[in-house]
C-alpha cells in the first residue's frame, strides 16, 4: 500500500512532482551507495529499487522512506520481472497503490516514470504504437519526421521502462496490438516499411483492476507475456492506519492543511469503518454485517481523511473531529442510494452506536445520514 513521501524533496511548485523528482535526493544517495550488479540502462541495480520501494537505512545515514508497505517478497518478484525480458503486470481491486508503484518503479529503473499511455474505453491502437503528424503527412508524404510515436515507442527507442495503465479498460484489439512488442521486441511501422527495435533495458509495465474482469479481458497470448504480482490491501488495520496517516500527513503539508496527528483517532475511526464493512464482519469476528457496493479502498479512506483535514481547517478549530469524516464516509459508503443506505443505516445502529467511545462519531454520521 501507499505511504507518504515523508522524506520528499521539495523546492517545486508542482502540485504532484514525479517520482524522480520528488525523491531525487533518496535517488542519488541510492547510486552512491549501490555497488551491485545493474541490468542495462537501469539506474539502479535490483536491491537499489526494492530498498527505494520499501525503505531502508544506507550506510551514509541517509534514510530511505518507504513508497510501499505489503510483503516484501511481491516487490521483489515484481522487480526482478523487470530484470527480465517479461513485462509485468500489477493486478489488484482498486485502492491497492497499483499506480503508485508503477510509478516508483519505472523512477528507480529508468529515472523516468513519465512514458505513459492511460487506458480507458477510447484508447486507440496509436497510444500504444505510433501516430502521424498531419500537417507533415499531407506536405512530405509518410517519414519519420512525420510520425509521432507512443511513449512504448520512445521506451523501446532509448531503452527505458514505459507504463500503460488500466489496461483491461482499453479494448481488445488495441490490447494486442502489444503482442509483438512483447514477444518480438520489435514494432513494424508498414508505411515506411521499417521497424523499431527495442534495446536493451526496455520494458513494460501494466496495472489492472480486479473489479474490471469482464470488461476486456486480457486475450491467452498476451497474459502469457507478462508476469502478474497481485497487490493486496493492507493485512491489519494498524498496517492501514499507519498508511492513511502518513499519506494524508504528507498531502496536508503540500496544501498547508493541519498535521493528521492530531486527528489520529478519526483516521483509526475511518479505517475501522472501512476494513469492518469491506470484509463483511466486526473487528472483533462477533458481528455479521452487509457490504455496501463500493470498494472501500486504503486509497478512498486517504481522500475521506484529507477532506475532512481541509473541513476542520477550514471551517473549524484545525482538529480533525467526527464531523469533519462523518460526510466523507457518508459518500464513499453510499453509493447506490438504495441499497447501501440501508447497509450503511443497520451498521450505523447496530455496531457503531454500541461501541463505547464512537458516540460523538455515531451522532454526527446520523445527522449527515438524515
Amino acid at each position: 500500500m501507499t505511504v507518504p513521501e515523508t522524506g520528499a524533496d521539495t523546492g517545486t511548485e508542482a502540485l504532484r512532482p514525479h517520482a524522480e523528482d520528488a525523491f531525487a535526493r533518496e535517488l542519488q544517495a541510492l547510486d552512491r551507495a549501490d555497488d551491485r550488479p545493474r541490468p542495462a540502462r537501469w539506474r539502479l541495480s535490483p536491491w537499489a529499487v526494492a530498498t527505494y520501494l520499501l525503505g531502508g537505512a544506507l550506510p551514509d545515514g541517509t534514510v530511505i522512506t518507504p513508497k510501499y508497505v505489503g510483503p516484501r517478497r511481491l516487490v521483489e518478484v515484481a522487480v526482478s520481472t523487470l530484470a527480465t525480458d517479461r513485462a509485468l503486470l500489477l493486478l489488484g481491486v482498486p485502492g491497492t497503490a497499483k499506480t503508485w508503484v508503477s510509478e516508483h518503479l519505472a523512477a528507480a529503473v529508468s529515472g523516468d516514470s513519465t512514458l505513459l499511455v492511460q487506458g480507458t474505453a477510447g484508447t486507440p491502437e496509436e497510444a500504444i504504437r505510433y501516430g502521424w503528424n498531419y500537417a507533415r503527412l499531407l506536405a512530405h508524404g509518410p517519414s519519420r519526421d512525420a510520425l509521432v510515436p507512443s511513449p512504448v515507442m520512445r521506451a523501446m527507442s532509448g531503452g527505458t521502462t514505459a507504463r500503460i495503465e488500466e489496461l483491461t479498460r482499453i479494448p481488445a484489439d488495441v490490447q494486442d496490438s502489444l503482442i509483438t512488442i512483447l514477444s518480438e521486441k520489435t514494432l513494424p511501422i508498414p508505411e515506411l516499411g521499417q521497424e523499431v527495435q527495442a534495446v536493451r533495458g526496455f520494458n513494460l509495465i501494466a496495472t489492472a483492476n480486479d473489479r474490471d474482469r469482464g470488461v476486456n479481458d486480457l486475450s491467452s497470448a498476451l497474459r502469457r507475456r507478462f508476469n502478474t504480482v497481485v497487490l493486496p490491501l493492507p493485512a491489519s488495520a494498524e498496517a492501514e492506519v499507519d498508511i492513511v496517516s502518513r499519506r494524508v500527513g504528507q498531502l496536508g503539508r503540500s496544501l498547508d492543511l493541519p498535521a493528521a496527528p492530531e486527528g489520529i483517532d478519526e483516521i483509526r475511526r475511518v479505517v475501522t469503518v472501512f476494513r469492518e464493512l469491506r470484509d463483511g464482519v466486526t473487528s472483533d469476528g462477533r458481528t455479521r454485517i452487509k457490504s455496501p457496493s463500493g470498494t472501500l479502498s486504503t486509497a478512498e479512506a486517504i481522500s475521506v481523511v484529507t477532506n475532512g483535514l481541509a473541513l476542520a481547517a477550514h471551517f473549524g478549530d484545525g482538529v480533525l473531529r467526527s464531523g469533519d469524516v462523518a460526510a466523507g464516509i457518508h459518500g464513499a459508503v453510499v453509493r447506490d442510494p438504495a441499497a447501501d443506505r440501508v447497509v450503511w443505516q443497520e451498521y450505523l445502529e447496530t455496531v457503531v452506536r454500541e461501541r463505547d467511545g464512537w458516540k460523538d462519531f455515531y451522532r454526527a454520521c446520523r445527522e449527515v445520514s438524515a
